[in-house]
């Protein structure tokens, strides 16, 4: 029974912090799928990403990665162009624009980060996110 409920307790946890950041980010006009691709981006440095990439690091591994990055092309926020090395494959990188945007979500995203984090004292999220690494691992 412990298992289970650490099971059902860590999806209402999960689908709570999902609504809180989806409701966040919502004025921007993003999905958290499209934002953590722009996050993923802006951590390639400059650096053109494959989908293959993106989809690998990717928080919700059964999005659609092709129809996210086509979605924020339309919004100009990324773009794409043939890998000169193989052409079967894209190389993908954030605007100006996408980055731009990034960086006045993170003021309101670290907020509602802080928001949820704050429930615990550091020491709490501490053996959290080590008891979560622990389980994650196993997986």
């Amino acid at each position: 029974m412990l298992a289970r409920s650490l099971v059902i307790q860590s999806m209402r946890l999960g689908q709570f912090m999902s609504d809180e950041i989806s409701c966040a980010l919502h004025p921007y006009g993003l999905s958290i799928q499209q934002f953590n691709v722009l996050r993923i981006l802006r951590g390639c440095q400059e650096k053109p990403a494959s989908l293959q990439y993106i989809t690998s690091r990717m928080i919700h591994k059964t999005s659609n990665t092709t129809r996210i990055v086509d979605r924020l092309l339309e919004k100009k926020l990324v773009d794409r162009k043939p890998c000169a090395e193989n052409r079967r494959m894209v190389e993908i990188n954030i605007t100006e624009a996408g980055l731009k945007l990034l960086n006045s979500i993170d003021p309101v995203i670290d907020k509602k980060e802080n928001e949820v984090a704050s429930r615990l004292s550091e020491k709490e999220l501490t053996t959290l996110l080590d008891n979560y690494k622990k389980l994650f691992v196993t997986l």
